[in-house]
């Protein structure tokens, strides 16, 4: 069944995602299993929309029930992809609703509206619309071997594909040639679209890019990263978990160089 998301409902029940600590839910266990909490929304909770005959809400877990708190990562392949796809929305819109609660050109309260996904002034009545913020990640290649780099802000000493926000007035292409040169000193070619993912850490939206080593030698910037080089498919470093786009462009670069 397909999510279908909504702003109202008449529903007071359903499937509960409770917020915790950014990126964590509040989780119950069923048979050793982490299961979405059901019953009834506490008053504020978010409508998310629906999965079939079943209503969706995301609220603060400090408004819940105490439970196990889990870190969205360690959840994704215990919830189907449908309603994991959903946590994320939660996650991402928990946080607006708390970031947002007074207007950022007057300072007074604001309010949900009952139309559209916004919180209006109630002073002013100056809108303001969860917002996305757009960033790439790229597989750049080099004969037969990819880029990949490890940060100096990774938890885990896991390489992955560069990667970079969209400054004003650029286009995604753009900014892959950019933040690849920013990043690693080298200029690339040949920029093609691979996929896209939502992500609820600040709000972005990743949208993946491939293309093609064209001129120079790695050179780090060292605020950004730790250390890059070229990996053959078959002798890739420590790379990131399987929910991730980036681990999709690295599967994807093993897939097209098997054999």
């Amino acid at each position: 069944m397909r999510f279908v998301g909504g702003i109202r409902t008449e529903a007071t029940e359903g499937r509960l995602f409770f917020v915790s600590k950014g990126q964590s839910l509040a989780i119950e266990r069923r048979d050793g299993a982490p299961h979405v909490p059901v019953g009834r929304a506490p008053v504020g909770a978010i409508f998310l929309g629906t999965i079939g005959d079943e209503a969706y809400f995301a609220a603060d877990a400090s408004e819940g029930p105490e439970l196990e708190i889990i870190s969205l990562r360690h959840l994704f392949g215990a919830l189907h992809d449908e309603e994991f796809a959903v946590a994320q929305r939660a996650l991402g819109l928990v946080a607006w609703d708390q970031d947002h609660r007074h207007c950022g050109r007057c300072g007074a309260p604001t309010e949900r509206s009952q139309t559209e996904r916004s919180r209006v002034c109630t002073k002013c009545g100056f809108g303001v619309y969860p917002r996305i913020s757009p960033a790439v990640i790229m597989l750049v290649e080099r004969e037969g071997k990819a880029l990949l780099a490890r940060s100096h802000r990774f938890p885990v000493p896991f390489f992955s594909a560069l990667a970079g926000f969209v400054e004003l007035g650029e286009t995604l292409e753009e900014t892959v040639v950019r933040e690849v040169h920013e990043e690693a000193g080298i200029t690339v070619t040949n920029v093609r679209y691979f996929g896209s993912q939502p992500w609820p850490l600040g709000g972005s939206l990743m949208v993946g890019f491939n293309c093609d080593w064209a001129a120079g030698e790695i050179v780090l910037e060292d605020a950004e990263l730790a250390e890059a080089d070229w990996f053959a498919p078959n002798a890739l470093p420590v790379v990131p978990p399987k929910l991730s786009i980036a681990r999709a462009l690295i599967d994807d670069f093993v897939a097209r160089h098997a054999g």
